[in-house]
């Protein structure tokens, strides 16, 4: 068979299906839940042995009694909650109960701070937040200076003058009464997400009822999933990668979804039995996980897993290789944001250049393009953009809420700008380059730092690292490549590791992306979702 032409034909033929009224809770859970025994989600308990098990009936009975707990409150169609929980049973009931009646959920990481949470509120006039004891009071210091917050529930005890879950749900009825809901339409607002904010105050990503179909792609294609599969996604709750590996594509497809409920500080060797205790399918997890993996003793776990993926930064090649002679598996790398389902993709089905991040999934006419829209030559480097001017695929935001300014930036000549810099080869895979606002511009040349930092995590000195541009102090080249780097275990700096380092990122690279400054210190400044905040960084290295 010709893998390559399975490719081409997959992504010439593929449509898109869009009805014109769809709610996943309804179409999808409920649909599932036809066949009462047909599992859906496994939760890990904090202590990592025991676990419960919840159907796809199992959820559509809680979330319909959610569903009458919200409308007895006076929630309705088009108001906002903020969700902030841990990976527990209660976060996907909450979440499918609000789509049934239209509220838009807000997921939000348990890392909030007072000043986050009120931002959050306030920004998007929310009515309710539902969270656990750990964040009520967080939500007291601010709940005065939010005058649209309404109600206040807590999920997992009661607290005085707080809405506690459990009581609300004894108390309501099991069956849904249809009249009471709006339908909904796919181009209604479904779901609403803060983006991450790392250079400044964070974006409102408002999402449809289509959304959901966006990730059909996401879940048969980028993670190759079926209705057999057992599916891990290291993810909290709070962030889109929730939504694309714990929640819609796989629930779309009826594979299972597997979660560990509150493991606090992560460990490798819990995770590793429980994948195999559990018998895990399919696993996806960013480069950090990876690397923390195969520093156990692979060899004593008996997995059943077919398909691994990783996303966000680079993946040392030694993780790569061990993870390949161990399991002799592939780690597939992909690209998307929360603005969006996947987009970019290594598939299952096709070979794999280690370190692109693979070619458009389908329904998805992503390209290379100027500032201009117009298609850059292959092996140039320009901005990752996604026409939209024929039809707009289910999966891309409606906008960025109460932001036009953001909205003129993303949105023109026809095309969804993404904001990221990448080259296509020959081949059609796509090589991811960095933020546009990351690209270090140096005597003539444009250097992404995700290829540099791609290089010097090959370096076995090398634990973590961030790369930005720097005023040069000889006043020669104007800006220079600086590294933040965080050593391995045992490696101490000197100037002999500098050099040594130096020449890596030469050899491997090329001569003139080297970092001519390499600073070490303990830890990257990061927004509260891991991602390295460079903006803090150039701004240090300027001063």
């Amino acid at each position: 068979m010709d893998r390559e032409m399975d490719y081409d034909t997959l992504y010439k033929n593929f449509k898109w299906d869009i009805p014109q009224h769809y709610n996943f809770g309804f179409d999808v859970v409920d649909k599932w839940a036809e066949d009462r025994t047909k599992l859906s989600l496994v939760s890990i308990h904090s202590d990592g042995e025991k676990a419960s098990y919840h159907t796809f009936f199992d959820l559509k009975c809680l979330s319909d009694r959610f569903a009458n707990v919200m409308l007895d409150l006076g929630m309705k169609k088009g108001d906002r909650a903020l969700v902030i929980l841990e990976s527990i049973p209660q976060w996907y009931v909450a979440m499918i109960a609000m789509f049934k009646i239209g509220v838009i959920p807000m997921p939000g990481t348990v890392l909030l701070t007072a000043k986050d949470i009120k931002y959050r509120i306030n920004r998007a006039e929310a009515n309710m937040v539902i969270t656990d004891v750990n964040h009520v009071g967080r939500v007291e210091r601010i709940a005065t200076d939010c005058p649209t917050l309404e109600h206040k529930m807590v999920v997992d005890a009661p607290v005085m003058e707080w809405l506690y879950y459990q009581d609300l749900m004894d108390k309501s009825t099991p069956e849904l009464n249809m009249e009471r809901i709006e339908k909904t339409r796919s181009e209604d607002p479904m779901l609403l997400y803060f983006t991450s904010g790392t250079t400044g105050n964070p974006k409102m990503v408002l999402h449809t009822h289509q959304y959901p179909l966006g990730h059909i792609v996401t879940a048969k294609y980028c993670l190759s999933l079926t209705s057999k599969d057992l599916h891990w996604t290291i993810s909290e709750t709070g962030w889109a990668k929730a939504a694309w590996g714990k929640l819609f594509g796989q629930m779309i497809v009826g594979a299972a979804i597997i979660q560990w409920e509150t493991p606090g500080r992560f460990d490798p060797d819990g995770l590793l039995r429980a994948m195999e205790r559990h018998g895990v399918t399919t696993f996806c997890a960013p480069p950090t996980v990876y690397r923390l993996l195969i520093q156990q003793d692979l060899t004593k776990y008996k997995l059943q897993l077919r398909h691994c993926l990783s996303a966000g930064e680079p993946l040392n090649p030694e993780v790569i290789k061990v993870w390949k002679e161990t399991f002799d598996l592939d780690i597939h790398d992909f690209f998307g944001q929360t603005e969006t389902v996947c987009v970019l993709s290594n598939y299952e089905f096709m070979p794999i250049k280690y370190g692109s991040v693979g070619k458009p999934t389908p329904g998805h006419d992503v390209r290379i393009v100027d500032d201009e829209g117009k298609d850059m030559p292959h092996n140039e480097e320009g901005n990752i953009a996604i026409y939209i001017g024929d039809s707009r695929p289910p999966g891309l935001l409606k906008e960025y809420w109460k932001d036009e300014e953001e909205m003129k930036k993303a949105f023109h000549h026809d095309f969804y700008f993404t904001g990221d810099r990448a080259y296509r080869d020959e081949d059609g895979y796509f090589w991811f380059v960095g933020r546009d606002d990351d690209v270090i511009k140096s005597s003539g040349y444009r250097i992404g730092p995700f290829e540099v930092e791609s290089a010097l995590q090959e370096h076995p000195s090398v634990a973590e690292c961030a790369v930005v541009g720097a005023p040069d102090p000889k006043g020669v080249r104007g800006i220079i490549v600086k590294a933040y780097i965080i050593l391995a275990k045992g490696s101490k700096p000197s100037n002999e590791l500098t050099q040594e380092i130096q020449d890596h990122v030469k050899v491997t690279t090329a001569p003139y992306k080297y970092p001519r400054i390499i600073e070490y210190v303990k830890e990257l400044p990061k927004t509260i979702s891991g991602k390295i905040k460079r903006k803090e960084l150039r701004e240090k290295s300027s001063k």
